[in-house]
């Protein structure tokens, strides 16, 4: 197994004094007014892939995709449950995220090579490549904040794919850029796929899931409705929208 779930679990505590301030914390305490709600983001979901599996998560906003990627990714811990992945993990979360907007993009793809582990000597040798597939070259000396939002994303994209990952995450960033783009990520997809990388990816296009996912976990309000083979889930999941 590459990537195991055991029974995960997240809670948010809602309403503590975190959330409402000291000042507010103690006069509550003192009036006997003080409440907090528990709030299960990921409840109870259990899967496992194997080298070279596509998963593709779907469920509607509030399902709890975002919050489980970030617990494959080792950025929270489960208040429940056991999360077992093993090798060099890259994730691409958020639009831009990650990156230093003052610093320019050539710093910053360096920058992001090395949170992801990597030396010197091997950005030097792809950084080339990354920069020419996210189409920046003329782009190297600019301020990161100076791009757009597409631009941001398909530097952090290049950079997740190009820097040759055991395990890599995508959440949602394959429906940004343009048509040619986006058609060029998709066909960088079939190669990390083919090359045996084990992939995640989060969409809200089932058509994409379809064609590119041989697994699918469905969840809903954070439950894990179901995990299969992806045509049988994705049937089920339009169905599903169909009724609402």
């Amino acid at each position: 197994m590459i990537v195991e779930l055991r029974n995960v679990s997240v809670r948010y505590i809602l309403g503590d004094f975190k959330d409402i301030g000291i000042k507010e914390f103690v006069v509550r305490k003192l009036l006997g007014n003080y409440k907090v709600r528990e709030f299960w983001a990921v409840n109870d979901v259990s899967f496992s892939l194997e080298k070279g599996d596509l998963l593709g998560i779907i469920g509607t906003n509030g399902a709890g995709k975002s919050t489980l990627l970030k617990v494959i990714t080792g950025i929270m811990v489960p208040t429940k449950g056991q999360a077992l992945v093993k090798g060099d993990v890259a994730a691409l979360l958020e639009l831009g995220s990650g990156f230093d907007g003052d610093l320019t993009v050539k710093e910053n793809t360096y920058l992001r090579g090395a949170m992801l582990g990597y030396t010197r000597a091997f950005m030097n040798e792809m950084y080339e490549d990354i920069i020419a597939f996210a189409e920046l070259e003329e782009f190297q000396d600019r301020p990161f904040k100076q791009l757009s939002s597409g631009m941001k994303s398909r530097l952090g994209f290049s950079i997740a794919c190009l820097v040759n990952p055991d395990i890599l995450i995508l959440d949602e960033v394959l429906a940004v850029g343009d048509a040619a783009f986006r058609k060029k990520s998709e066909q960088k997809m079939m190669e990390i796929i083919n090359s045996g990388v084990t992939t995640i990816l989060v969409s809200h296009s089932l058509e994409q899931v379809r064609r590119l996912c041989n697994k699918v976990l469905w969840l809903d309000k954070g439950k894990q409705v179901a995990f299969g083979e992806a045509k049988e889930i994705c049937n089920r999941y339009e169905e599903f929208l169909k009724k609402k």
